[in-house]
Formats: structure tokens, sequence, C-alpha cells
């Protein structure tokens, strides 16, 4: 059990009441600046005064949500005066920062580019969006949404009128015909959360076996696997969903190409296509969706979104195109806290930000930067590392030809000052905030190529 000083009492405390779901290190942040965190003084201090602290270079951001680094000004500012006006009201009533926050999406994917929208996008070519907590409700609400279109859609080219749900009353003789278009197609090692349908589009047999039976109806392809599409998105699938470049397995891209011919499949199907852009999305791979640059032949239906949105502040969002909106009447859905006037209001604050063009520049040249440092280790260490660099953006990192390395990694930076993460089986996730500076990557490069040369050595001397 971790004991550690409770700022307020300078006295040790138990955290015995907080359920053990996380292998923390062993210690406990108290404060931040920018890109770097602060640890508590430890237990054995002789004062409780900041001349015990440690500090860290954080390159993990919250997991990919701290994009504005932490305790930024301005962000705390614009949290003090809406909590001190209004901070939430459920979604009985309206407010005026949800508006905003969901046209100020739209516009700038527009601009931008995404959802299969652009500039020129005409009536009824625009999209709709519902606000959720946190990333694993907007998936969740994603499966929910196309499970109910699938349904509308099936009915309407096979019996010809609306879906309608089977009366209560119905006798044992009664011909409705079961809807069979509610099968969801994922990929392996995907990641869409934790919660049981989230889950059950998570293919890890770690996080999986634990919680069976899953949610049913979900069918696993490959990645880039062209051959297995057919196969995989059928007459019966109502939806897949894709990582655009998959943050929690492992950093894998998805291929133009291949993303093409999903999105024809899923046309010739009547299959609504979902992107999870939820840790890849919001200007972290340089764009303001991974997809954005792409052609409209691989673009999404839907997109769904979170970490950044409001700098950790929770807050999700599903976005559709319009023409699935009619789809999700009143009463399809519903959450408590999403859309709350608190949570939109620094959602807005922290999107404006985002998108300036002066911010995605800087955003662009960082990730170039820190591209280039890393380029040159596969090299330098080819007997641990794959080939190339993993990712997009500050959403990058490194394979390891050794399963257990990526985990000594992270254990070895840590010990010298620098917080990166894992990522699925073989790699090191390397996630910066987006506003971290270049004298802060040269560290943090610094840092890890030390490491691999100690890992390297070590390796050396137990052979």
């Amino acid at each position: 059990m971790i004991v550690i000083v409770n700022r307020l009492h300078a006295q040790p405390i138990r955290l015995s009441p907080i359920q053990t779901v996380y292998a923390r290190p062993p210690f406990v942040l108290s404060h931040g600046s920018g890109s770097w965190v602060y640890t508590v003084p430890s237990p054995s201090s002789t004062t409780a005064s900041h001349d015990q602290e440690r500090k860290y270079l954080d390159f993990t951001s919250g997991i990919a949500v701290n994009a504005l680094g932490h305790a930024d000004p301005e962000f705390a500012r614009v949290m003090g005066e809406q909590a001190a006006t209004l901070s939430h009201t459920s979604n009985v009533f309206w407010n005026e920062w949800a508006g905003s926050l969901a046209e100020l999406i739209v516009e700038t994917t527009k601009r931008e580019g995404g959802l299969g929208l652009s500039k020129n996008s005409g009536q009824g070519q625009g999209a709709k969006i519902f606000f959720t907590s946190s990333g694993t409700e907007a998936n969740e609400g994603a499966f929910k949404f196309i499970r109910k279109i699938g349904k509308e859609v099936w009915s309407q080219k096979t019996l010809g009128q609306a879906w309608t749900p089977p009366s209560s009353t119905s006798s044992s003789t009664d011909t409705a015909q079961p809807c069979p278009k509610y099968r969801i197609a994922c990929f392996e090692n995907a990641f869409h959360g934790r919660s049981l349908g989230a889950l059950s589009a998570t293919p890890n047999p770690k996080y999986q076996q634990p919680f069976a039976p899953l949610v049913p109806g979900f069918d696993v392809g490959e990645l880039n696997d062209f051959e297995g599409l057919e196969k995989l998105i059928g007459e019966d699938t109502c939806g897949v969903i894709v990582e655009p470049i998959q943050g929690e397995g492992g950093l894998a891209v998805a291929n133009v190409e291949w993303l093409r011919a999903v999105r024809k499949r899923c046309d010739e199907v009547g299959a609504v296509l979902i992107f999870d852009e939820i840790q890849c999305g919001l200007y972290r791979s340089g764009t303001l969706w991974a997809h954005s640059s792409y052609p409209t032949d691989c673009q999404p239906d839907i997109v769904t979104m979170a970490k950044p949105l409001a700098n950790g502040y929770p807050i999700g969002a599903i976005m559709m195109r319009d023409h699935l909106a009619p789809h999700i009447a009143v009463g399809s859905h519903g959450t408590t806290f999403g859309g709350s006037p608190l949570a939109t209001r620094l959602g807005h604050h922290v999107f404006s930000r985002l998108s300036r063009p002066e911010f995605v520049s800087h955003v662009r040249d960082a990730a170039s930067h820190l591209h280039s440092r890393l380029s040159s280790l596969p090299a330098l260490f080819p007997t641990l590392l794959h080939a190339s660099v993993r990712g997009r953006g500050l959403l990058t990192g490194l394979g390891f030809k050794d399963a257990a390395d990526p985990g000594t990694l992270v254990k070895m930076m840590r010990e010298r000052g620098v917080l990166v993460l894992t990522a699925g089986k073989d790699a090191v996730r390397i996630v910066p905030s987006l506003v971290v500076k270049r004298e802060e990557l040269d560290m943090a490069c610094d840092v890890l190529e030390s490491c691999l040369v100690e890992l390297q050595k070590a390796k050396v001397e137990t052979e």
C-alpha cells in the first residue's frame, strides 16, 4: 500500500479507499505547468516544502488529452468565469455554449475537411453533434445510432416501410421478420473504450475475457486487409468502426486506399462508417481530423471525438452527417452531463485556440522535428527497434522487436525524468502536449536515446 503526504495537513495518509485497477508508479502528482508535472514531497522528507519536489517532462499528456498543457492560465480563467455563471443544467434545457461549440466544430470541419464535407457543402450537407462526457460514451452512443439506422435501412429495403418495434402483444403466429442488420465490424488491435459495448469492439483478450459474455454482434477484421472486407462487411452489417491511427493498439496507421475500399463496401451494403478519432483527432495528427486531407471517398459518416476537446475537463461528442440525423429522434438517446454549459464553454475555448493557423503550424513544426529525431533511432539500434517510426504528428512512437522492452524503457525514462507510455504489445508511445517546445522535444529524445543505449548494453551483457 502506498503512503503519500497529504499536502493540506503534511501528514502521511493511506490510499486504501481507492480501488487498485491501475499500476501506478510510486509518486503523487501535485501540480503542473505547460509540459511539466511536479510531485508531492515524499513522506521521508523532513519538510513539505517545494525543495523536495521532483519534476517530470510529461509526454503522456493525460493520454493525449492535455493539448494546451498543464495549468494553462487562459483555460483556468475561462473555467472560473463559467463556473461562477452556470455550470450544469441537464439537457432538459438549452444552454448557449453547446450550440456555439457544435457550430464551431461543424464549420471548421467544412473548412478544413472531414466527414465528407467541404466548403461547398450545400443544404443537407452539414452535420449534427451529440455531446457526451467521454470518448467511451461517444462510441457507445454511435453504436446505438447505427443499430437504429440499420433497422430503418433494412425495413425500408426489405419491407418497404419504416421500422417499428415489435408489439408487446405479438402472438406466436406473428409473421413480422426480425431485423438481421445489427452487426458491427471492428478491427484487431483497436481500442474503443472499457464499457461493455465499446469493449466488445476492442478485441484484446486481456481486456475482454474477464467480462464475457460480451455484447453480441461484433465481427473482427484485420486493419489494412483488403481481401477480408467483403466477408467482414455484409448485408447484415449496420456499421463499421475504425481508428485512422490506432493509438492504444500500437500506432498502426490505416492505409488510405484500404479506407477507400472500406467506404465503398459500406456503401454497397448500406452500412454506416464510423471513424474513432478520440485519440488521433483534433490536430494531434497535424490536421483537424486524421482523415481531413484524405479524398472524400475515404471519409466516414460519423466521427467520435473526446480527449483534448476540453483539455482535461470531461467531454466527448458524436458528429454525424446530416442525412443520418433524422433517424435519431427525440428520445433516441440521452445524457445527464453531456453538453453542459461548463464543458462546452471550455470546449469552445480549447477548440478555438487549437484551430488557429499559427497553432496548427506550431503542431506541424513540432511533429516534424520529433519525427526527424526519432527516425534516426532504428538505424542506430537495429537489434532493438523495428525499421520505421509509427504513428503520425504528435501521436507517434517506436516499435520494439522484444515485447518486454517497451515497459522497461518507460520505467527507465521515468527514472530519468521523462514520462511516456506503452502502446499495444510492442511499442512506446510519445504524446506530448500540443504546446510542447522544441527544446523539450530534444530533451525527451536525448533521454530516449540514452535509455536505448543502456538497454542495448544490458542485453549484450546478458547474452
